[in-house]
């Protein structure tokens, strides 16, 4: 069986595939954050999520689509929910490129972090499953998270330090000027 997998960065890929294919599950990779701020942030965790695939062999789909304008016409006057559209947006394409590739189960590595609103993720992953009839694999791998922290570590990862979008970025900083 395959599974079509939703990457947003390599460090959080890192654990979700080695349990993936510890059960022998084949796996293709998929890359589209169209979200993510500023462009050299972009360039720098789709290039990190490359050198791993080549170390370990990950198969990998790359729609390299930097969509900030896109982005931010959607959720603008709205921030309160950008992660719901974020989380649907990138959802949404993963399953749609899923179908398009012959995949019947798709899921994502935003899964792994502790700091993605899981539930969101879940209730966006299953609606989706019913809208476009592709199994959502809502997995909780967050028990790999040490693990996967540290394997990222010792190949030497670009380790960013936000979710990805200006705002995310923006409440980071602030958090440790405030």
């Amino acid at each position: 069986m395959g599974i079509f997998l939703h990457i947003c960065c390599a460090n959080c890929a890192i654990y979700p595939v080695k349990s993936l294919r510890e059960r022998k599950l084949e796996i293709m990779g998929f890359w589209y954050n169209p979200n993510i701020h500023p462009y050299t942030e972009y360039r720098a965790r789709l290039e990190a999520l490359e050198q791993l695939a080549g170390e370990w062999d990950i198969r990998l789909i790359l729609k390299d689509h930097y969509g900030l304008r896109d982005f931010l016409r959607a959720v603008i006057y709205d921030e309160k929910n950008r992660c719901e559209y974020c989380y649907r947006m990138r959802l949404e394409e993963t399953a749609r490129t899923a179908l398009d590739e012959g995949y019947e189960t798709f899921s994502t590595t935003l899964l792994f972090s502790p700091y993605q609103d899981r539930n969101l993720i879940l209730e966006t992953g299953r609606d989706i499953q019913d809208s476009l009839d592709i199994e959502f694999l809502g997995e909780d791998f967050r028990s790999g998270w040490k693990e996967g922290n540290r394997i990222s570590r010792e190949l030497g990862l670009y380790r960013q330090k936000y979710c990805g979008c200006i705002y995310s970025e923006m409440e980071r900083y602030l958090k440790e000027v405030l």
